[in-house]
């Protein structure tokens, strides 16, 4: 392993600028996994409220958080024992990282007690001693339990207050990508994407290239910066410009492999024995351009890794996006005021205009009831709605929206008479079930007092029934019923 690690003469009593802390037994995990790996220049660190676990861990730098309130066992899933236990060992931390660190990394995976608990501190403790924080957090798989998952949102939007740029990797992104997985290699993974992360900033730093990025260019790009993504890919072959930045924005690191918008873009390019060409060059960084926006700022820079052979390894880091927070919060729909006219199958109408307020989304398909919508709205507009009940061919129900003012105008309601004729009512008449039975069983002539002449019934005719005719004698006879006349007509 040593004659893999990357030696920059640097002396030995120095302590680089950067360190990476892991807190919890996530953080330390993956803090373990890096150190293992053999990143020289950056000093690691492991913080826990469980003793067995520091005492496992190949990293010399260990701190026992909160050692008089655990007692070396663990914050028992409780993310306020982890917090008490950090503040217990605020002067510790501070020791740890006054020796020159400009820029610390913090690890951990959220959901737990310590992690969730003690990350939080830990950032605040770092920048307020003028630190670069940057925080790298997974959230947890979903099969770890509702509980888990709560937490860890608590923990993030915690931290997210107290460090320069956060990177939050989702676990469960990881089975999207590599299907079911054994617990323990499942795991192993969420560590190589946490030391992936780290690395892949740290040496953009530490690795020296023709086209140099240094810390105060990463500084210009994450400090205050919030949330923050990122992603790291590499390709090999004709093609393996594209293939490698194509990679880095597909990579597990991203929960969102979309830059768009973000204001500023830090990238770092390292190619192997066959160097990078210019062009390859132009088509990553316009690939970058192309997606992120004209106006982003792009700071790039290139290296050597004779490791790497014939491979280009792309990192980018995304940051300055305009909403600043995970997840852009959606404009609250305006409250729309429903009045409901109930109709039971008899079609008598009761209890109507009764109003409730109800919040809804227009998505939703809306049930069979009549409804009536009021949206408020500066310019007033009269409409008048008539609603016919009691019809024996009832159409498809429709909804009738218009505005209303904010004095509400008289709305004129007609009902279906027995017989048959369309009666207006005002709205007040419809509490009064008496006015309603008047309304429907006495017919509109009788009520407006209107009189009219004698009629003969449709059944009468005007036509004479008797008929002339001679009797035996020969003399002329009246008889009362006309042979030729028929009731009813063949």
């Amino acid at each position: 392993m040593t004659e893999d690690l990357i030696n920059f003469d640097i002396p030995s009593n120095q302590t680089s600028i950067i360190k990476v802390i892991g807190v919890g037994g996530g953080g330390s995990n993956a803090v373990n996994y890096m150190y293992n790996l053999g990143i020289k220049d950056v000093n690691f660190v492991v913080c826990n409220t469980d003793a067995q676990a520091l005492a496992n861990s190949p990293v010399p730098t260990r701190v026992q958080l909160g050692s008089s309130l655990t007692e070396g066992r663990g914050a028992g899933n409780k993310p306020e024992r982890g917090r008490q236990a950090a503040i217990e060992s605020i002067n510790d931390l501070t020791r740890v990282l006054d020796d020159g660190t400009k820029m610390v990394f913090i690890t951990a995976g959220m959901g737990g007690g310590t992690g969730t608990g003690a990350a939080p501190v830990i950032a605040k403790v770092a920048k307020d001693m003028g630190i670069l924080t940057v925080g790298i957090v997974t959230i947890p798989f979903k099969w770890e339990g509702h509980l888990r998952i709560n937490q860890a949102i608590e923990g993030i939007s915690e931290m997210e207050k107290h460090v320069d740029s956060l990177l939050v990797i989702n676990n469960e992104r990881l089975r999207e990508m590599y299907g079911d997985l054994k617990v323990s290699v499942a795991f192993s993974k969420a560590d190589n994407v946490l030391a992936t992360a780290a690395k892949g900033i740290a040496e953009i730093i530490t690795v020296h290239g023709y086209v140099n990025v240094d810390f105060a260019d990463v500084e210009t790009v994450m400090k205050d910066s919030g949330v923050a993504i990122m992603g790291s890919g590499a390709g090999s072959g004709e093609h393996r410009a594209i293939d490698a930045i194509e990679a880095a924005l597909e990579s597990p690191l991203l929960n969102n492999n979309n830059i768009k918008g973000a204001g500023n873009i830090l990238l770092n390019i390292t190619s192997g024995v066959d160097e990078i060409t210019m062009d390859e060059v132009g088509i990553i960084t316009d690939y970058v351009q192309n997606k992120v926006g004209r106006s982003a700022s792009i700071i790039w820079g290139t290296g050597i890794d004779s490791r790497l052979k014939d491979e280009v390894v792309v990192t980018i880091i995304a940051t300055g996006f305009a909403s600043g927070n995970m997840e852009e919060k959606k404009p609250e729909k305006p409250q729309k005021k429903v009045m409901r006219l109930e109709i039971d199958d008899e079609g008598n109408l009761h209890k109507a205009f009764d109003l409730v307020e109800e919040t809804f989304d227009e998505e939703e398909e809306e049930g069979n009831a009549r409804v009536v919508t009021f949206n408020n709205f500066e310019e007033e507009t009269r409409r008048k709605v008539e609603l016919l009940y009691g019809s024996d061919d009832e159409e498809e129900d429709e909804d009738d929206i218009f505005n209303l003012s904010d004095e509400p105008e008289e709305i004129s309601l007609f009902v279906r008479g027995s017989d048959g004729s369309r009666i207006k009512v005002d709205a007040d008449d419809l509490y009064d079930e008496g006015r309603l039975d008047e309304i429907e069983n006495v017919p509109a002539y009788k009520r407006r007092n209107v009189s009219f002449t004698q009629t003969s019934k449709s059944t009468e005719t005007k036509v004479s029934r008797f008929s002339i005719s001679k009797d035996g004698t020969g003399k002329p006879k009246i008889g009362p019923n006309n042979r030729f006349l028929h009731d009813n007509v063949d």
